[in-house]
């Protein structure tokens, strides 16, 4: 209060005065909007419309849930919101009850106040909700008027959504994160055509991890410790990230959606804004939430309850298309899937001239590869540059050298006069839809070492080298939580005969232009004969590197060989364990379509602990007889130990 106090000579109880008033004064403009808004409990219409919203049972309707994501209790007993944001309730008790949630934000409807995070009046900030419950109540204009929510209207515009795409990048081995893959959200625009969605946006939701977290980001991403927010991106930055960058083929699955359901999916992800959930790996993961968007656009379609314990991004996609949901599907190939398909349509001469304008522009310029008609070295021109902006697109330092060449590239093919070859490129990853389920039961009888037995065996996900490769990475490997159990002739009791919390193998054929490595990965216990001990639990620890070439003799075939390390855990060991290691080779063979064979041949020497070697081999084969139904025969030999499965 600026007022001269020093030019005055004034009482106590005066100066008192002067500054109560001075102070109330710079307090109004905030006093002044709060005392004048009535108290919403004091309204006599909040009285009725929540008087008519309980006669009417609203806060037991599905379409309320949804919004809110209320789950029911484990035992069946109320339900529980799977929102971790306090912001995003109004209610004190609204996470965990519906009815004083529904009356809470009604009465939030009435005031101006600014709410979560996004720090808007209720009507705005959960703009879904309201758009609801009028709806349902038939708000009376004059006694609730409906505020104007500028910010929800022009971003809602900006889109100028006219439908809604799934968007599932394939599984990416060399990131734990993406080995599963990934889903998403797209919003098509009206007035897009299939080359002009990449300017698109789309929803994503993910964990906010820290940089470089390390080793704890496996740890608390299984057990919920980020959170995790909904956003909008540009899609061809998504589509770098994954095509260019990651190499992973996209498949697009465009939703069967009214533009009233595409206008409900969009104000619930706009009041997502106010929100975040504790992120869960396995089951509260960018798929399970995905779902819940879908379910807002449509509510009486039933997805996430599919997913009770874990949600897998190709099962989820898988779903969608088996609920009638999906109207379109097209690919995107990733840049390795361009250059390989394009290097195979190329005729040998062809392939090496490939080869060397990678390594050396220059070769360009000789009259040999001049030689070729001009369409022909269009096309391994073109080729040649889409190699090069793949090997570009990483670190700037690692890039620049390919980005030179490409330059060099890219203006010869400037000067040649021809249309670009218009090849159909087909991934590599088949439609996911159509692959088999991730989660396996399997029941089989066989003989080890002249004793009969019969097994039954399970696999929490996902799939193994065996499995058809329709909607899978090919040549991968990931079990997660699989365990068979046995019952042999001459025992009484059945037996936990293997468990596999984790089993990962990547074979990736190494060529002139691709040399990723190949690796393996394995964790688990299973059944062993050793010394004079007989069916022994043995608790193993396996990793190896190596490499893999391709072959196309009959069929397909990959041939690989690793170097590997092992640790064993048993009694049946004089010292208890042995540390050691050794190689493997293998062959992986597509003989048909329907039918696949794996054998395998390894040495390991223990120098550590029990001092011993292990010969290993095995062979396997698989015949499908539907998408979800196979037959398999297994063998495997392990120092005087003889395993037959069928």
């Amino acid at each position: 209060c600026p007022m001269g106090f020093r030019s005055h000579r004034l009482e106590p109880l005066a100066l008192f005065r002067i500054l109560l008033s001075c102070c109330l004064a710079a307090l109004l403009p905030v006093i002044a909007p709060v005392t004048s808004m009535a108290a919403p409990s004091d309204d006599p219409y909040l009285k009725q419309l929540i008087e008519e919203a309980t006669v009417a049972r609203l806060a037991d309707e599905r379409e309320w849930h949804v919004l809110l994501h209320y789950q029911p209790n484990l035992f069946g007993r109320g339900v529980t919101s799977l929102q971790d944001d306090p912001g995003f309730f109004m209610s004190p008790n609204g996470k965990t009850d519906p009815q004083a949630e529904l009356a809470a934000t009604l009465a939030q409807f009435f005031s101006d106040e600014l709410v979560g995070r996004s720090k808007q009046p209720a009507q705005c900030a959960f703009v879904a909700r309201y758009h609801w419950l009028k709806e349902k109540l038939q708000f009376d204009e004059r006694r609730l008027p409906p505020q104007l929510c500028e910010r929800f209207i022009r971003w809602f515009n900006e889109f100028n959504a006219e439908s809604i795409s799934v968007i599932f990048p394939t599984g990416f081995m060399n990131n734990p994160a993406s080995m599963f893959g990934h889903t998403f959200l797209r919003i098509d625009a009206k007035g897009q055509t299939p080359q002009t969605r990449i300017l698109d946006y789309t929803i994503n939701y993910a964990a906010e991890v820290p940089p470089n977290a390390g080793p704890e980001y496996a740890i608390k991403g299984v057990f919920g410790g980020y959170p995790g927010h909904f956003s909008t991106i540009p899609y061809y930055l998504k589509v770098q990230e994954y095509r260019d960058i990651e190499n992973r083929d996209i498949w697009e699955y465009r939703l069967d959606l009214t533009q009233e359901q595409v206008r409900r999916l969009l104000m619930h992800t706009w009041e997502m804004g106010n929100a975040y959930f504790d992120y869960f790996f396995f089951d509260e993961n960018c798929s399970f939430h995905i779902l819940s968007l879908i379910e807002a656009a449509e509510p009486s379609i039933h997805l996430i309850d599919h997913f009770p314990f874990y949600a897998i991004p190709v099962d989820t996609v898988r779903l969608l298309a088996e609920s009638g949901l999906v109207a379109e599907v097209v690919s995107r190939p990733s840049r390795s899937t361009l250059v390989r398909r394009k290097r195979d349509a190329m005729k040998e001469e062809e392939r090496g001239w490939l080869n060397r304008l990678i390594a050396d522009p220059d070769a360009l310029n000789s009259e040999r590869f001049r030689s070729l008609s001009p369409e022909r070295q269009a096309f391994v021109l073109e080729t040649a540059s889409d190699y090069l902006l793949m090997r570009g697109s990483g670190a700037p330092e690692e890039g620049a050298p390919f980005r030179e060449k490409n330059k060099s590239i890219l203006a010869a093919r400037s000067r040649l006069k021809v249309v670009p070859t218009d090849l159909p490129i087909e991934p590599y990853v088949k439609r996911p839809d159509l692959g088999h389920g991730t989660s396996r039961i399997g029941i089989g009888a066989g003989w080890r070492n002249d004793r009969a037995f019969e097994e039954i065996n399970l696999r929490a996900a996902y799939h193994d080298l065996l499995d058809p490769e329709p909607g899978y990475t090919p040549d991968a490997q990931i079990e997660v939580m699989s365990f068979a159990v046995r019952h042999y002739h001459n025992q009484s009791q059945a037996r936990l005969e293997r468990f596999t919390p984790l089993n990962m193998v990547s074979l990736a054929p190494m060529d002139s232009l691709f040399q990723a490595p190949s690796w393996k990965l394995g964790l688990g216990m299973n059944t062993i004969v050793q010394g004079g001990c007989q069916l022994c639990t043995n608790g193993y620890l396996n990793g190896g590197m190596g490499g893999a070439v391709e072959s196309r003799i009959l069929g397909r075939q990959v041939w690989y060989a690793m170097a590997e390390v092992e640790a064993d855990a048993s009694k049946a060991y004089e010292e208890n364990y042995r540390i050691g290691g050794g190689g493997t080779v293998g062959l992986l063979a597509d003989i048909t379509d329907r039918w696949k064979l794996l054998a395998t041949g390894t040495y390991l020497r223990f120098p550590l602990g029990d001092k011993s070697e292990d010969i290993r081999w095995s062979i396997g084969q698989r015949y499908s007889l539907i998408r979800n139904l196979a037959f398999r025969v297994e063998y495997n030999h392990r120092s005087h130990d003889n395993d037959v499965l069928a």
